[in-house]
């Protein structure tokens, strides 16, 4: 028993990390099934959701709303008694009283039923690409909350490392105060940082639960759904394509735009077309008793004799929202290219401190404990300097995670600009 202490009490941090045991589970506490695939997550997200499905709804609607646009208006039919001997009863011995019915359709002027059916596909135009829009949203929100639940999940892994590695520090400072080389005041910290730990640990569950209750809403599963546990984050290109121009051209908030500018311009036409009469034809079949029967035909014109007051306004209203429009295009293309060029040096940012954390702090503060643990041990050191190399030491790994996801996710906001939903 004296000689299997002595070893705990002795060994290296190196010996911890080689062995896997930086990466251990909290003691008693099985490992996690792994999650799915990020991108199986948003397929399934993309299949399911319910803002897409709501979505996908109003599009069809609207493509129901365009063949009704550039339809005839419903003709009228019309009961017809011309009675001259009133209130005799004259029809059949008076030239003039007859009874019939007469119908009257309505004729728009040629080419406002076009103009108004494109109004109504342009509509239908903005919805498309809307839905695409709302599809690459959903798909970075994915991926979003996956690749931070994937920081927790490091983050946990390290803190199940930590509460290892501190049992070694607790074992090292009871040791040297049972021995009279060290102060209570050691003993005392290791239990408090087991504490720390322990209370972050609590902190972690509840941020990756209410992380993966927003997912599981995207999905369209129970809120308390369980995901397993996100063991890695796929892997990301390097920021070497003229983002900015595809930016500009294909950003999905940029084709919503154009999308309301075309339907602008169709409003517009439509709306000009209205100052051209609208036509009426009429006809109607009489009888008159024992004498012959009387048709009648007419042909009617609707004159924009207001127009001054309504045709025009309506005009100027849709120039100007055509103006607005075109400069809402305008301003969505110059904030893609910022979004872009931000999202590019978040990335980069990323790339140079991931490699910074992997080539110099995570093994430098493993150096730094392991030193630190073993000039206390020799006498030399103060356990202070042990607990705070202990928690340069947490820290490391966990903000490591951190880098990693920052970088996924500015991955996934980038692509969603320049790819579609699923080529990312």
């Amino acid at each position: 028993m004296k000689t299997h202490r002595l070893l705990r009490l002795f060994c290296p941090i190196p010996f911890l990390l080689s062995t896997g045991l930086a990466w251990a589970l909290p003691q008693g506490e099985l490992k996690r099934e792994a999650a799915s695939p990020v991108e199986q997550l948003v397929a399934e997200a993309l299949a399911r959701a319910p803002s897409l499905a709501a979505l996908r709804a109003r599009l069809a609607a609207a493509r129901e709303m365009v063949s009704p646009a550039a339809a005839l208006p419903d003709p009228t039919v019309e009961l017809v008694l011309q009675d001259i001997g009133f209130p005799k009863w004259t029809v059949g011995t008076q030239e003039m009283s007859m009874l019939g019915p007469e119908v009257r359709q309505d004729l728009l002027y040629p080419g406002k039923r076009r103009a108004r059916r494109e109004a109504a596909g342009a509509q239908a135009g903005v919805r498309e690409k809307e839905l695409e829009e709302l599809q690459r949203e959903v798909a970075v929100q994915v991926r979003t909350a996956y690749a931070r639940i994937y920081t927790l999940d490091r983050e946990r892994r390290a803190l199940g490392a930590a509460r290892e590695l501190l049992d070694l520090l607790a074992a090292t400072a009871a040791a040297r105060y049972a021995a009279g080389e060290a102060e209570q005041e050691a003993v005392i910290k290791a239990q408090l940082q087991v504490s720390r730990v322990a209370e972050r640990l609590d902190d972690v569950a509840a941020e990756r639960q209410g992380l993966v209750a927003g997912l599981n809403r995207l999905l369209d599963r129970p809120g308390d759904a369980s995901l397993g546990e996100v063991e890695a984050l796929p892997a990301v290109g390097q920021v070497n394509h003229p983002w900015e121009d595809l930016a500009a051209a294909g950003a999905p908030a940029v084709k919503v735009k154009e999308a309301e500018v075309q339907l602008a311009e169709r409003r517009l036409a439509s709306v000009r077309l209205e100052l051209k009469p609208n036509l009426m034809a009429g006809a109607g079949v009489f009888l008159r008793g024992q004498l012959d029967p009387a048709v009648t035909l007419s042909f009617e014109v609707e004159w924009p004799l207001w127009s001054k007051e309504k045709q025009k306004p309506e005009i100027r209203a849709a120039d100007q929202e055509l103006v607005a429009a075109s400069e809402e295009l305008r301003d969505v293309k110059a904030a893609a290219r910022a979004e872009v060029a931000r999202l590019s040096a978040e990335l980069r940012r990323a790339d140079a401190q991931i490699m910074r954390y992997r080539e110099a702090i995570v093994p430098q503060s493993s150096a730094a404990i392991d030193a630190a643990r073993a000039a206390y041990l020799a006498g030399r050191g103060d356990f202070t300097t042990v607990i705070v190399d202990f928690r340069e030491w947490l820290d490391a790994r966990a903000q490591m995670a951190g880098r990693e996801a920052e970088r996924f996710i500015a991955w996934s906001e980038l692509q969603s600009i320049v790819a579609s939903p699923t080529e990312n």
